[in-house]
């Protein structure tokens, strides 16, 4: 891809999240009243902006959608699009359990740790949907990419089902998109070859407009499976803009984990509105309770609460 082609690419996805994010101007009239007929005004964005249409999608079988504000009421299953996240370098081991009771109590994706505590998480989560998801190359990503591999390959076998693996940013902003995208391939087919997926990190906090669609193409180009906006660890996390753009660039073919900074309800509908179809979160219970209309509660009696109920 030429500077040409990235600048017609990068015109073309900002004009496409502007819109989608309403900046352009009004929006096309949504039709949630009439599901067999043409809308006034349609664009043939129903499922985005159409609940009772987006409802005929689920009830099809669709298991995760991208939508638009009218259709953001989200129901009790949306504790499956959480990623449970403690990845503070600190971490005690009670602290990793109780991350794993909560998840286990409220159905969350996965829970997202360091790769030490993959073997606990593991143990404590069998038996259980929650998934185990860990980090590689994590925080920073400029990691050989030999051992990126290796240690994809390390947590699989101690119990991983999901790699959050973070790109070479300097290689990116570099504009050595072919490092960037062996780097990802690497650790792609290292998890595909061990039953995982695989989430792409960009830390869109350090990056262009441009730089961030060439690292989602270069993810997408890569076989993996989500990309991913934050570690949690720079400047800053993740942005509805953010999201929406790489929405934008990567299609409707793989994932788009929105991750930092994600604290509040709020926020979480901000992201899936965008077009996040993943949330990695660290006040998920929090999240849990604002979307309960529950007063938060203490640290100590959600730690006991979930202990019963995972017990």
């Amino acid at each position: 891809m030429d500077q040409q082609e990235i600048e017609q690419v990068v015109c073309i996805v900002t004009e496409e999240v502007l819109r989608y994010l309403g900046a352009a101007g009004g929006s096309p009239e949504a039709g949630g009243e009439r599901d067999d007929e043409i809308c006034p005004g349609c664009d043939q964005n129903c499922v985005e902006k159409c609940s009772r249409k987006t409802r005929a999608v689920v009830d099809a079988g669709a298991d995760r959608i991208s939508c638009g504000p009218a259709v953001i009421q989200l129901e009790a299953g949306f504790a499956g699009l959480i990623d449970h996240t403690l990845l503070k370098p600190e971490a005690s081991r009670d602290e990793i359990r109780k991350l794993c009771k909560e998840a286990a109590r409220f159905g969350f994706a996965s829970v997202c740790i360091n790769p030490w505590n993959v073997p606990l998480a593991a143990e404590m989560l069998r038996g259980t949907s929650v998934k185990v998801c860990t980090v590689v190359g994590f925080p920073l990503g400029a990691t050989l990419p030999q051992v990126k591999i290796h240690e994809a390959e390390e947590a699989i076998k101690l119990g991983a089902q999901e790699i959050d693996m973070v790109i070479n940013i300097g290689a990116l902003k570099s504009g050595q998109d072919d490092v960037v995208e062996s780097d990802i391939r690497g650790v792609v087919e290292a998890s595909h070859r061990g039953g995982a997926i695989c989430k792409v990190i960009l830390e869109t906090a350090l990056l262009t407009i441009e730089e961030k669609v060439r690292g989602s193409a270069a993810t997408k180009r890569a076989g993996a499976d989500f990309v991913k906006t934050s570690t949690g660890f720079s400047t800053a996390g993740a942005t509805a803009e953010d999201v929406a753009l790489m929405r934008a660039v990567v299609g409707s073919e793989i994932g788009v984990k929105a991750a930092g900074g994600v604290r509040s309800f709020e926020d979480l509908k901000k992201m899936v509105c965008a077009g996040a179809t993943r949330i990695g979160a660290s006040a998920s219970v929090k999240i849990m309770e604002q979307a309960a209309g529950a007063a938060p509660t203490s640290a100590s009696d959600a730690g006991s609460a979930a202990a019963r109920s995972f017990t």
